[in-house]
Formats: structure tokens, sequence, C-alpha cells
């Protein structure tokens, strides 16, 4: 139980006397909260029991104490603590009047008992309340996990309900009923169909609070299933909101009947696992485990070159209507390949989607056939999108160069880095032989880039800007002449010694040293990302 104001007015140490309210001491206390303000209510959330000296109130006005504890009880202050010897050697009666018509208990503190006394005895109870919730929480964990490996998903939920002290259900992928805990919970659980069937629709994990239409009870509803889709759904039934303890219990056993929903799917996916199985090893550098696992499966797509391809794709709502594009991708992709009698493979890696085929294959060509009808489609779009359309379905692509099993980390790498330049560019597909064409410039346009470029040379706009040099100019002309004082002061139509005095004017600002030859590369590019574009 958290504490009470009667367990403090109980404790022993505390010493404190009930003045008003002594009908309302059972309501439990959030906080004990310490103010002088002639009006705390902005700084309350409810729950706590107000500690003051009444060092800025006019204690002895009733007018001024009925609105200032009414104000109180209005921002839900559960407790009035009064520290008398301070400011007042007693309560003067005009708060006890009040405190008295308004229901709210004040409670006199001595003058040996801190304040701090008060917060620690409150603080500690509430900790002592949360060790016990979350012992109680182990304790459910470990009786649910007995009960899932020995009972089964009936096991679990027997436990739950006993743990809740109410009813729990489990609903197929269907929402019909699978199973309930208690016996007699079956025809409650029934009346739930439309509300489970209702949560199918939304993307897992989801969960909503219902009530049957008698209103017996509170009734959670949580779907279960690692997918999008939910595999199945739990509804826990119990006369009142969960505490701590049964929180933990609810969680454990969605965890537990998430496993035993998943693990009934036997086999399911088996080629997909092992082919993500092989990708790990092959970035993990070993490919002769590699090929001995993936066997005749890819065998022959781990002896001869190959290309990596990593798609990205920031929304995956559309897959429950088949408009995932990395859904796209890897049909298209898996259909080129069977068709032209080609091994590949193919792993989803979360948002994520990994491709290894054959250079110069059927699947490399379909991928850039793929990611150029969507830039197609995009490009015909984009007059009319909309604001809320946004870009945050569209799908990025990278390719590696072709590489063998000893470089498929180095590949993974250069898939990436050509996805990151294709978001960049606002382009679907990029190969990594395009990296190496044209300047390095053009990615200085990078939001990230011109962030950091304006963040490290702001204090030199600043102080431009205040007509006392030009720093930046004089910086830009020293870099450009490779630090030669009297070529950059030329440029600059100034003495060498002016531009001496503006250098280290600037290495002060900075706090760097210009002798410094990674400083004085990120002052260039930094420059050089602020004035592009």
């Amino acid at each position: 139980m958290p504490p009470t104001l009667a367990s403090l007015v109980h404790h022993s140490a505390l010493k404190l006397t009930v003045r008003a309210g002594e009908d309302r001491l059972d309501v439990p206390v959030r906080w004990a909260h310490v103010s002088e303000l002639a009006d705390p209510v902005p700084y309350m959330e409810g729950g706590e029991l107000l500690l003051i000296t009444a060092l800025k109130l006019d204690a002895e006005d009733p007018e001024a104490m009925r609105r200032y504890v009414k104000r109180l009880v209005g921002a839900g202050v559960v407790g009035l603590g009064f520290a008398v010897g301070v400011n007042y050697e007693e309560i003067p009666k005009a708060l006890v009047d009040a405190a008295e018509g308004e229901g709210l208990p004040l409670l006199e503190v001595p003058r040996r008992t801190p304040f701090l006394a008060i917060s620690k005895a409150v603080s500690a109870a509430i900790a002592a309340d949360q060790y016990r919730a979350v012992t109680a929480g182990f304790a459910a964990q470990r009786e649910l996990t007995k009960q899932a490996l020995t009972g089964g998903p009936e096991g679990v939920l027997s436990a739950l309900a006993s743990q809740v002290d109410g009813w729990a259900a489990l609903y197929d992928a269907s929402g019909a009923v699978v199973a309930t805990a208690p016996e007699w919970a079956g025809r409650r659980a029934g009346r739930l169909t439309a509300d489970v069937e209702r949560l199918r629709e939304r993307p897992a994990p989801a969960s909503s609070v219902v009530g049957p239409p008698d209103n017996e009870d509170r009734v959670e509803l949580h779907s279960l299933g690692t997918g999008r889709r939910p595999r199945a759904a739990l509804a826990v039934g119990t006369a009142a909101a969960l505490g701590t303890a049964e929180r933990y219990a609810v969680h454990s056993a969605i965890a537990l009947l998430t496993l035993t929903t998943e693990r009934s799917r036997s086999l399911h996916a088996a080629e997909q696992r092992i082919g993500a199985a092989v990708l790990r090893m092959l970035l993990a550098g070993e490919p002769d485990h590699a090929r001995a696992v993936a066997g005749h499966l890819y065998g022959g797509l781990l002896d001869a070159p190959f290309r990596m391809i990593v798609a990205e794709s920031a929304a995956r709502a559309a897959a429950e209507a088949g408009g995932d594009p990395l859904a796209g991708l890897a049909e298209t992709v898996e259909s080129a390949a069977a068709r032209a009698g080609e091994a590949v493979l193919v792993v989803p890696e979360g948002e994520r989607l990994v491709v290894l085929a054959a250079d110069g294959g059927a699947a490399v060509a379909a991928c850039g056939e793929y990611a150029a009808a969507v830039e197609a489609a995009r490009g015909a779009a984009e007059a009319g999108r909309d604001a809320a359309g946004g870009d945050e379905d569209e799908l990025v692509v990278g390719l590696s160069a072709p590489v063998g099993p000893i470089a498929a980390a180095a590949a993974y790498k250069q898939a990436e880095q050509a996805l990151s330049v294709a978001r960049r560019r606002g382009r679907v597909f990029v190969g990594h032989e395009q990296l190496a064409a044209g300047s390095v410039l053009p990615l200085l346009a990078d939001d990230a880039v011109k962030a950091f470029a304006d963040g490290l040379l702001r204090p030199l706009y600043e102080h431009d800007a205040t007509g006392r040099g030009d720093l930046v100019a004089s910086l830009r002309a020293w870099l450009s002449r490779h630090g030669q004082w009297d070529a950059a002061a030329a440029d600059l139509g100034v003495h060498r010694h002016t531009l001496r005095y503006r250098m280290r004017r600037v290495e002060e600002i900075l706090g760097r040293s210009l002798d410094d030859p990674d400083v004085r590369m990120e002052l260039w590019l930094a420059l050089k990302a602020t004035s592009a574009e």
C-alpha cells in the first residue's frame, strides 16, 4: 500500500497532530512538497501533502484562508502540514476553520520535526511499496513461466487469472475464443469478439480497454504476435484498474503467449532463416562456414562474384494492403532470379531488405528496373503530392560493387554508403560506382554537415557582425593560400601583421589551434559547406 496521511500520523518519529479532516486520513500521499508561495497551485499535480510555515500567508485572515484552502483542494492536494513555532506558535484559527470547512486534513508539525523528515518518510514508504510491487511482479513472472512450461497456454491463463484476481481469455487470429480461465469466463469472453476483430485491424503490438455490454468488469485487450498483423489476442478482466504487480503479470503473460503462438508456426520461413544465417557468416568473414550452411541452396551464388543490395523504406503500413515497396522489390528480384535460373539470397532485416545476387544477372537488372519504375512514378506524382503525403514511404536502394565471398562485409558497407547518398540526393537507386564520379563537394550539401559548419563558424560570423573585423574572409583567404601570410594578406589588401592578428583572434574565439592540420581541414570544409548552393 502507498503511504497515507494516517500512516504518517502514526509514524512515531514525526509526532504529527491532526487538527482538521480526521475522517479523510486514509487518502494516499503521492509526495510531500514544501512551498511558501501564496498560490502554489500551478506547481501541484494532485495527491501531495503540502508543507508550509505560512511565511507569505496572512494565516489569521479568515477570508484569505478560505480562498487559499479552496484552491488547494481544487488542485488535488490531499493534506496540509503546518509547522508551528516558526512564524506562528500555533496554527491560526482561521486556517483550522477553513480546513474544516473544505474537508482538508490539517496536520500540525512540531518545531522539532523538520520538513525533510516528513519528505523522507513519504519517499521511503513509496519506495517500499514499489519494491513490494516489483517483488510480487517477479514472483508472478516465475509462476507464469512455470505454467507455460508445464501447462501451456491454458496454464498461463489460469495463473494470470489468479494473479489479477479476475479472468483471462485467449483468442485466435479469427477472433474465436480458444481458452478461458476460469471456465465460467467463456460467456464474457465471447461477448468481446467484435472488439477483438477491431484490435486485429491495428498494427501490432496494440491494446485497448473495453467492457462487456453489462459493464460487469474492466477488460484489457492485447494483441499477440511479433509481426505487423496480430496472430492472437489476450483479454484480461478485472474489477478495477491493474496495479503494478498485476501489470507485471499481464506483460509476462503477453510475452509467454506470444512465444507459444509463434512456436506453433513450425518451420515457417525456414529458408529465410538459413539465408539470414548465411548472410551473418559472410559479414563476419566466415565464407567457408557460410558455404557449409548454405549447402546447395546458395552454393553457386557464393562461388561467383555477387552484388550486395541494401534497400530501405521508412513506412511499412502499406504492407497490409500489398503496397510495401520492400516487399515489392523482394518479389521482383526473386521472380527475375527464378525465371533466369539464378540463385538469390533475400533477407528482410527490420526496416531493411538485404539481397545477394549474381553480378550481371537478371536479379540485379530487375532491381535497377524496379527502382527506375518507382522513381518515374514518384516524379509523375510529385506535382500532385500534398504535404501530408511526404516522402516517408519512399524507397531508397544502394548497390555494391561486384565482390567475392571474402569481401562481403566491404560490399555491405559499400551498399550502405550508396544508399545514404541516394537518400541525400533524393534518388531511389545509387550504385557504388557512381560514388567515385564527380567531386566530394556536393556531399557537403547534407543538412547535418551544414548544421556542423554553421555551429563551428557561428562565433566568427557573430564577431564580424559587430564590425570589429572580417575574420571569416581572412580565414578563407589564409586557408586558400595554405597559410602563406604575404600572399593571403595581398589578396585581402591588408598588412601581413593585420592578418596575423586576425588569425590569432580566430584561434582565441574558436579555442582551436590553426597549427593543427585537422582543424584547418574542418574549417575549410565548413567554409565550403556554408557557401554551397
